[in-house]
């Protein structure tokens, strides 16, 4: 079973950066999807980008398209999240997961969807001051 450990996250100021990164132990995610996603306080966890297996493939959320940029590194077995231009909105718990809940071929295809992904990582905490 993969275990996924998020790093990276800290406080900025507006207009700032931070880069996190998502790193598996246990198993390797060379052929799987992965997602960062993240919750504020009072609020559902919302999707923010996914890459397919190859990392040659992403979808980002409207709210962070030109921002946000997601790479991958499956010989590190990790997932990277650049963040540019923080603004105060996007102050959330950050988590990567894994998209192990479909199919073996829809595995390594990206998505939203949240239902879609099985193992997550504890969180890192993203705390952008305006």
């Amino acid at each position: 079973q993969a275990r996924l450990v998020e790093s990276g996250g800290g406080l900025v100021q507006a207009g700032g950066s931070l880069r996190l990164s998502c790193t598996a132990s246990g198993r390797t995610l060379d052929n799987y999807a992965m997602g960062w996603f993240r919750q504020a306080p009072g609020k559902e966890r919302e999707f923010v980008v996914a890459i397919n297996w190859s990392g040659e493939s992403a979808y980002f959320a409207d709210s962070v398209k030109g921002r946000f940029t997601i790479s991958r590194d499956n010989a590190k077995r990790t997932v990277y999240l650049q963040m540019n231009s923080l603004k105060s909105e996007d102050t959330a718990v950050y988590y990567c997961a894994r998209r192990g809940l479909v199919t073996t071929n829809q595995a390594m295809g990206v998505s939203p969807k949240i239902y879609e992904y099985d193992i997550w990582g504890q969180g890192t905490q993203v705390t952008v001051s305006s």
